[in-house]
């Protein structure tokens, strides 16, 4: 009997749609496998909640292997010593995966993998799992290689699996061997494929039709968004199953009469597919992004933490800075695991331009509380919000705007904020204007029933864009700014900053949302 191949599992927990699981099958034995770090689940951006989502996915990877003949091998460890243990018991020679975009610590890793798999003898086959493409040197024709790929047929499920036979531990007692332990609460979010389904499901065939006009808000994005981000980012659905579903039923409502709205909202919502790889791909480009400003130009430009900004990020991570909608925007997060789009980038914004945390504090925070934590589209994000990309918009958000429109009667902060539950809607959105009387009447006074604000937010902002202005106005950042156009810069049209001693500030696109 030839010996069998690996199949590394990591970020592609599906037997559907999976080219080094179909590819591998046709070929002999397997020994389908996925290993538990410890040293990963240590890093600062990990937490109990992501670990628990991705136990059921194990467990739904496990099964599905199950039923087709070979159970999944789960063992713990560090990936060199896994693979040197059941290289000495099957002396395997070709392991099998995708390729993987994560933190600076997964990439290390794969770079020792790889120089283990050189020192034995043994073969590692990587395949694309999306649109990212290694070794990527400007954008140019990125956009229409992944139409292309997200076009191609998917792979074939197997439907029979040649194994080795059962793991020494069946999968359900090594993942309750290992455990997570925090302060953060778990997420009501359930892995498995089958909640992956039941979520893209019943978003394409009907929550979709407010998905448009609801996914700003988060009492209502919690209900039209199609909530799939965690089963991508543990990939127990492919971008490109989902991209293909969702195009079947876009072709199925030009069909149906009045389904214009449901349509609209399906086109937005596979754009945001294009961006998930799109970000990814900023990270696989520029790993660096991680730890370093991507426009060179911003580096210092927040680092040296002082005591008032230790206060205030001790605020911003207790939901307790005075704000009401952004109070209950980072309480719903901390609670649930699960935040709106919208609203993410609105914390990012206000911690690094109104509280001016530096983007590291607050990313680590933030990573830690995403049950959907996928470390491309994270730190792409946390450094576009945090204007240190030199390429896009700066936006600073106005959080007595936010909450006026995206939660006009107050009900998503009285369901959060409990303190302001009898505050008149009036004052709501800013209860510090309260007249004393009313908060003596309702019994909610600001400053110890619910926190003084902790400053004026206007002013806040206009801070933050004094000292950006002065930033730029002593660096040269236009020559790095092109170079990351050119590296990581979308070819859509899109709203870009003006450099230059002369430049209004108008120009630098610093709109106050």
């Amino acid at each position: 009997m030839t010996p069998p191949i690996v199949v590394w599992f990591k970020r592609d927990l599906r037997i559907v749609d999976h080219e080094p699981l179909s590819r591998a099958v046709g070929e002999g034995q397997l020994l389908p496998l996925y290993i538990v770090e410890p040293d990963y689940w240590a890093r600062d951006y990990t937490s109990g909640r992501q670990w628990s989502f991705l136990k059921d996915s194990l467990i739904s990877l496990d099964r599905e292997l199950t039923a087709l003949g070979q159970p999944l091998w789960i063992l713990i460890g560090n990936a060199e010593e896994v693979f040197d243990h059941l290289h000495q018991k099957f002396q395997f020679c070709k392991i099998v995966s995708h390729q993987e975009t994560g933190p600076g610590w997964t990439y290390e890793r794969d770079l020792n993998v790889k120089r283990w798999s050189k020192d034995h003898g043994v073969v590692w086959d990587e395949y694309r799992q999306h649109g990212v493409v290694r070794g990527l040197r400007e954008r140019k024709d990125w956009s229409s290689q992944w139409d292309q790929l997200m076009c191609l047929p998917q792979f074939a499920t197997p439907k029979k699996i040649l194994g080795i036979g059962s793991p020494p531990k069946p999968a359900s007692d090594v993942l309750q061997s290992f455990s997570v332990t925090d302060e953060i609460s778990l997420s009501s979010q359930e892995g498995g494929r089958g909640n992956a389904l039941l979520l893209l499901d019943s978003f394409l065939d009907d929550r979709c039709e407010a998905y448009r006009s609801g996914m700003s808000s988060p009492s209502t994005g919690e209900v039209v968004c199609s909530r799939i981000s965690t089963h991508l980012s543990v990939g127990s659905l492919s971008v490109r199953e989902v991209w293909q579903r969702t195009l079947d039923r876009r072709r199925n409502l030009k069909e149906e009469t009045g389904r214009g709205i449901a349509l609209r909202s399906l086109k937005s919502f596979q754009s945001r597919l294009h961006w998930h790889c799109h970000f990814i791909q900023k990270l696989e480009s520029e790993p660096r992004l991680e730890f370093e400003e991507l426009h060179r130009g911003f580096i210092g430009l927040r680092q040296g933490g002082s005591d008032p900004v230790e206060e205030r990020f001790e605020r911003f991570r207790s939901g307790t800075l005075g704000w009401p909608f952004v109070d209950a925007c980072l309480r719903y997060l901390a609670a649930t695991g699960w935040l709106n789009f919208r609203m993410r980038a609105m914390l990012v914004s206000i911690a690094s331009y109104h509280l001016w945390v530096d983007w590291r504090k607050t990313g680590i925070q933030m990573a830690r509380w995403f049950t959907d934590f996928e470390a491309g589209i994270h730190w792409s994000q946390i450094q576009m919000q945090s204007g240190t990309t030199g390429i896009n918009a700066n936006r600073m958000y106005s959080p007595i705007k936010q909450s006026e429109d995206q939660d006009p009667y107050g009900i998503f902060v009285k369901r959060w904020i409990p303190e302001l539950k009898t505050v008149p809607l009036e004052w709501i959105h800013q209860p510090w204007r309260m007249p004393l009387s009313v908060q003596k009447k309702i019994g909610c006074r600001i400053g110890l029933d619910y926190p003084e604000p902790i400053g004026d937010p206007s002013q806040l902002a206009r801070e933050a864009r004094s000292r950006l202005k002065s930033w730029i106005d002593l660096h040269d950042m236009k020559p790095e700014a092109q170079r990351v156009l050119r590296a990581h810069g979308s070819r859509l049209r899109q709203a870009r900053p003006r450099y230059g001693r002369k430049a209004p500030l108008s120009q630098m696109a610093l709109d106050l949302e």
